[in-house]
C-alpha cells in the first residue's frame, strides 16, 4: 500500500523505523529533527557541477574547512567523477587526489570525513589518514577488498543503488517498479553487510539519484523517501544540483540551487536523515526556517 508522508506519519511504527544515529569509525552522528549535512568536496577535474573548482589541493582543503564552518556534519571527499559516461582514474592519481586533502582536514577540523570512492586501495589509505566512512556508488561491490576492509576498520559505510556503471548507466534504465526494486536492491546489500559482520547502525543506504535513472524515476524515488524508513539504516540521499531539477523545470541550463533546496525541505518532511549536498549554507539556512515555521510539525489550521 502506497501512503502519502503524512498518512505515513499517523502509521504505527512508521516513526519507530528510523534510524536516529549514524555510528562512524570514531564518532557517532545523532539525527535530530533536521537532516544531517554531507558537504561535497569533489577533488576532480571533471565532475558534473563544481569540476575543476577544487582540483587543486589547497583549493579543495580550503573548500572543505568552509564547508565545515558552513555547518556541514561530515565532508565526502572524492577523487573520480561518477557523472554519466566519466572516464576511470588510475588509483595513483586517485591517491595523489585525495589523501592530502584527508590528512589536512582531519587535522584542522572535528568534522568527520567521509571518503567517495570505490577502490579498496583509496579507501584504505584514506581511512589510515582518518576517514571515518567509505561511500561507495557501487554498494561495496565493484572491488573484493572493499567489505573485508569495511568490516576490518568498523568505519560507517554508504551503500548506494546504481544501475550498470557511471559508463553505462545513463543507457535506457529500466525497472519494473522503480521504488520497489531500489527498495529490495538495498535490502539485499543492507543483508550482505550484516552477514559480513558490519553492525546495522553503521550503514547508511542511498537510493542513487540520477545513477541510471530518468527524471520520473528520480522524481518517483524522492516522493517516496519515506519508504526506506523501513530498512532499519539511515537514508543518505545526494540529489544537489542534478539534472532532474532541470528537467522540472524545463530549463537544463537554469541555476539548480533553488531545486535542491526545495527537494531538501520535502526530504526533510519525509524524515531522511543525511542529505549530501554541495550548497551547505542556503540548505542549512532553508532547513532551520523551514523547521522554525513548522515546517516539521504535523499541520493543524486555524
Amino acid at each position: 500500500m502506497v501512503l502519502s508522508p503524512d498518512e505515513a506519519e499517523r502509521t504505527p511504527g512508521f516513526r519507530s523505523q528510523r534510524r536516529d544515529r549514524w555510528r562512524l569509525r570514531h564518532q557517532t552522528l545523532a539525527v535530530g529533527r533536521l537532516p544531517l549535512l554531507m558537504g561535497i568536496l569533489n577533488v576532480t577535474p571533471d565532475s558534473f557541477s563544481d569540476g575543476g573548482r577544487f582540483f587543486d589541493p589547497q583549493a579543495a582543503i580550503e573548500h572543505g574547512l568552509r564547508l565545515a564552518e558552513e555547518g556541514a556534519d561530515l565532508v565526502d571527499v572524492g577523487g573520480e567523477s561518477t557523472r554519466p559516461y566519466a572516464p576511470p582514474v588510475d588509483p595513483d592519481e586517485e591517491l595523489r587526489r585525495v589523501i592530502p586533502v584527508v590528512v589536512a582536514l582531519v587535522d584542522r577540523s572535528s568534522v568527520p570525513v567521509s571518503i567517495d570512492t570505490s577502490k579498496a586501495i583509496v579507501a584504505r589509505e584514506a581511512v589510515a589518514a582518518g576517514a571515518q566512512v567509505i561511500n561507495d556508488v557501487t554498494g561495496l561491490r565493484g572491488d573484493p577488498g572493499m567489505l573485508p576492509l569495511a568490516v576490518e576498520s568498523g568505519v560507517g559505510v554508504c551503500v548506494m543503488h546504481m544501475q550498470g556503471t557511471p559508463r553505462t548507466m545513463q543507457k535506457d534504465p529500466i525497472y519494473d517498479d522503480v521504488v520497489e526494486d531500489v527498495l529490495g536492491y538495498l535490502r539485499q546489500r543492507r543483508d550482505a553487510l550484516l552477514a559480513a559482520g558490519i553492525d546495522q547502525d553503521r550503514i547508511a543506504l542511498d537510493p542513487g539519484i540520477g545513477f541510471g535513472k530518468t527524471p520520473e524515476h528520480n522524481l518517483s524515488l524522492l516522493s517516496n523517501a519515506w519508504r526506506f524508513h523501513e530498512l532499519g539504516c539511515p537514508t543518505l540521499i545526494g540529489h544537489s544540483r542534478k539534472s532532474f531539477i532541470g528537467a522540472v523545470l524545463s530549463d537544463p541550463q537554469a541555476d539548480r540551487t533553488a531545486g535542491t533546496i526545495g527537494v531538501a525541505l520535502s526530504l526533510a518532511r519525509q524524515g531522511v536523515q543525511i542529505l549530501r549536498v554541495h550548497d551547505v549554507a542556503p540548505v542549512r539556512q532553508a532547513l532551520l526556517l523551514y523547521d522554525a515555521t513548522g515546517g516539521l510539525d504535523e499541520f493543524c489550521p486555524g
